[in-house]
């Protein structure tokens, strides 16, 4: 199966999402973190660095779940989207 690039969207995405886990973590060892999640600690160090921009939502929903994120926190966060250009209206 062939996957198709990431846009530059789901790029930034992930690393707004990474930032956030970064950030949640707060000096909290990342092997803690992960084993308590359930998920490989590379795989934690990945989605912190923005290496994986698209995780699973079982993956994202269970790190969270060890940081005291809620879900919508995470969604905020990651949907933030960049203000539309603005074009002239024509007369």
């Amino acid at each position: 199966m062939v996957r198709l690039p990431l846009s530059p969207e789901e790029i930034e995405r992930g690393r707004r999402l990474g930032t956030l886990l970064r950030h949640a973590r707060a000096g909290r060892p990342m092997l803690d973190v992960a084993l308590d999640a359930g998920v490989s600690p590379e795989t934690l160090r990945k989605i912190e660095s923005g290496r994986i921009a698209t995780p699973a939502f079982p993956t994202i929903a269970a790190i969270a779940g060890v940081l005291n994120l809620s879900l919508d926190e995470v969604w905020a966060e990651v949907n933030v989207r960049a203000p539309a250009a603005q074009h002239p209206v024509a007369s």
